[in-house]
């Protein structure tokens, strides 16, 4: 049960990712597949960008947020690994 949502964290820190690369790269943002990745994240990500100061342009918003599902990943793996 712990690797499961282990899994499931790291899959969406992948979700995070790619949405971190379209941004890099010129896709059309009415796409489905850049919408659906679009809306997976953004709940996530607008709470940490409204909390952090403005730096220079860049969105720190994604580094922040796979950090901390790295850590709630482990801690909630830890804490299911036993059932």
């Amino acid at each position: 049960m712990g690797a499961l949502i282990f899994l499931l964290f790291q899959m969406y820190s992948f979700v995070i990712l790619a949405r971190v690369l379209m941004s890099w790269v010129n896709i059309d943002p009415y796409s489905p597949l850049a919408r659906t990745i679009y809306n997976l994240t953004e709940p996530v990500l607008q709470p940490i960008r409204n909390l952090l100061p403005p730096a220079a342009g860049l969105d720190f918003s994604p580094i922040i947020a796979m950090i901390l599902i790295q850590i709630l990943g482990s801690i909630f793996a830890q804490a299911f690994a036993g059932m």
